[in-house]
């Protein structure tokens, strides 16, 4: 009997480890934002997320497009303004139910719904105009995988650069704001 009551608690343990809920640790030149990612609802855009911060993808990278109460992007930029060579896109998967509240991370994707890659942002406010509404190239929304569970103040402080014109691209921090690492815990 006891074997058995030791079989069920550990098969109890296995499942509980499994549904705990990763973090993503983004250490940057003006602080660490901790993340926790929501691969129940997005398990591809997870994945993808995970995989571009094991191969140490975002390390080096910065958030190149910093726009004053709406969002901060990052993770295809170097801080010379130089592009990331691009990675296989992935199926988008705003219609999870999440939605793209302040502090939400979403996926950055073109015009094309499914055109997401590697590059990501952290809403600074309610963006309700960037939820799925509909499958269609105008419904479809962004990705929200994950929320901000620490660095608030990181991500408040981000959102307040001062921006500059660099070349084409508008809304660029003045100063390189740098991801110096993503790191992934459970």
């Amino acid at each position: 009997m006891q074997i058995k009551h030791f079989i069920s608690a550990l098969v109890f343990s296995m499942t509980a480890l499994s549904a705990q809920a990763q973090t993503a640790l983004i250490q940057t030149s003006e602080g660490n934002i901790t993340l926790e990612l929501n691969a129940k609802a997005a398990p591809v855009t997870v994945k993808n997320f995970i995989a571009r911060a094991q191969e140490g993808y975002y390390n080096g990278t910065i958030f190149h497009r910093v726009i004053r109460n709406f969002m901060i992007q990052g993770g295809g930029f170097e801080a010379n303004m130089q592009e990331k060579a691009d990675r296989p896109t992935i199926v988008n998967e705003a219609d999870n139910g999440l939605k793209n509240d302040k502090y939400t991370i979403a996926m950055a994707r073109l015009p094309e719904p499914h055109s997401a890659s590697a590059q990501f942002f952290i809403n600074t406010k309610n963006n309700d105009f960037l939820n799925h509404t509909a499958k269609t190239d105008q419904g479809w929304g962004y990705a929200v995988f994950g929320q901000v569970t620490a660095g608030f103040d990181v991500v408040d402080k981000i959102g307040k650069v001062y921006t500059k014109t660099v070349g084409y691209f508008d809304d660029v921090p003045i100063k390189p704001i740098v991801i110096q690492n993503v790191s992934i815990s459970q």
